[in-house]
């Protein structure tokens, strides 16, 4: 957002208020309406791209999002505000002052301030910048804002850096890539005494498996939503899945190179949640529910107890049928279920397909996974425990 457009949307909250009006009542013509109220036509276009994203920002950032500014490219990497509020709990356990490196529209460095620390917050983009400071002002936080080279700004024992994931309109998924890259910015990360990086919750393994670090993955509410790499006097354990369930938050932890035991279907199948799968910690997860996979490399947990856990769903197994599409068409169709929920792990099916060709008719309703057990692929129909 232009320097000058961000201010005389701040200087304005009445402008502010109209264009969500306006945006909530006449949709695509609202800029229409604003003109007619004689407001600026690129101004109005401020307005409303702001109301805009203050409604798309409402699941990040529940209420505070009617009083924060904000980017499109910097609510997009933005994290969530439980996630943000969460790390600088963490942070605030052991450091009283951090620099936020990348700080983006300042998320972190709120939740930082937020926390009773003292922040200085660095980012490369003078706008970006702008962003962060106005938001530090709309909350009543006292956040020093900077404009800066990630890999030059001076640092103190804390650091959090969340480089930019973006070039461009196109999300980079490859940390070299990043802005500043991984690796660099690790490099400079090196004897720091309290340091985390927020990454992408797709980051392969072998950008996290450094000695002495810890790296984490969140789920919010089933969404994988980052992972976190943890540094110095930081790291605790090795592997971590953190999982947020109707805001409440659990932990799994443990070094991720365990594999669980293999066995056949049993009487509940769990799901676990993807924060688990990409730390590695099903084997871990298998352990407390005593359960086992069907298949070494196949996320799905069996087990003949039901137990309540944060870090899975459980289905009730009813039947394991062979995975034949024309099979599986008069299976479901003698129990009448014309409604079917299919997943799939390690068949390599595409489930829209397979449902065009099980033409499915009735009133009942199921789950069927598609998977492999041991060397041979299988259906299995069940319904959520």
């Amino acid at each position: 957002m232009d320097t000058s457009l961000l201010e005389a949307l701040r200087t304005d909250p009445e402008l502010q208020r109209r264009a969500a009006a306006a945006l909530k009542e006449y949709g695509g013509r609202a800029a229409l309406r604003l003109r007619k109220d004689g407001t600026d036509p690129e101004l109005a276009a401020a307005a409303l791209t702001l109301a805009d994203l203050r409604r798309q920002a409402e699941a990040k950032f529940g209420e505070r999002a009617g009083s924060l500014y904000f980017t499109r490219p910097g609510l997009e990497q933005a994290t969530r505000w439980p996630v943000a509020a969460r790390r600088a709990a963490r942070f605030a356990e052991h450091v009283d002052r951090v620099t936020d490196l990348c700080c983006g529209i300042g998320t972190d460095a709120l939740a930082f301030a937020e926390a009773g620390m003292e922040v200085e917050a660095v980012d490369a983009n003078e706008e970006t910048a702008a962003v962060a400071r106005a938001n530090a002002e709309a909350l009543g936080l006292d956040v020093e804002v900077v404009v800066g080279d990630a890999l030059a700004a001076g640092l103190g024992e804390a650091v959090f850096a969340d480089p930019a994931r973006r070039g461009g309109s196109t999300r980079s998924f490859n940390p070299a890539e990043y802005s500043p890259p991984l690796d660099r910015l690790l490099d400079r990360l090196e004897g720091i005494r309290f340091a985390a990086v927020k990454l992408g919750p797709g980051i392969r393994h072998e950008w996290v498996d450094r000695e002495g670090a810890e790296a984490e993955w969140v789920s919010v509410d089933r969404d994988v939503v980052e992972a976190c790499l943890w540094l110095g006097e930081a790291a605790e354990v090795r592997r971590r899945a953190s999982v947020c369930k109707e805001g409440e938050w659990h932990e799994l932890t443990g070094d991720g190179d365990r594999r669980a035991a293999t066995g056949e279907v049993a009487s509940y199948l769990y799901e676990p949640d993807g924060a688990v799968i990409r730390a590695g910690l099903v084997a871990e997860l298998a352990r407390e529910l005593e359960a086992h996979t069907g298949h070494k490399d196949i996320a799905y947990l069996y087990t003949d107890g039901l137990r309540q856990t944060p870090f899975a769903r459980a289905w009730k197994v009813r039947e394991v049928w062979p995975l034949h599409p024309r099979k599986l068409r008069a299976l479901l169709a003698e129990r009448g279920i014309g409604r079917l929920t299919i997943k799939q792990r390690g068949t390599g099916i595409v489930p829209a397909d397979l449902r065009k060709q099980l033409k499915l008719k009735g009133p009942e309703e199921a789950t069927l996974v598609a998977t492999r057990l041991g060397d041979r692929h299988a259906a299995i129909l069940c319904e959520e425990a």
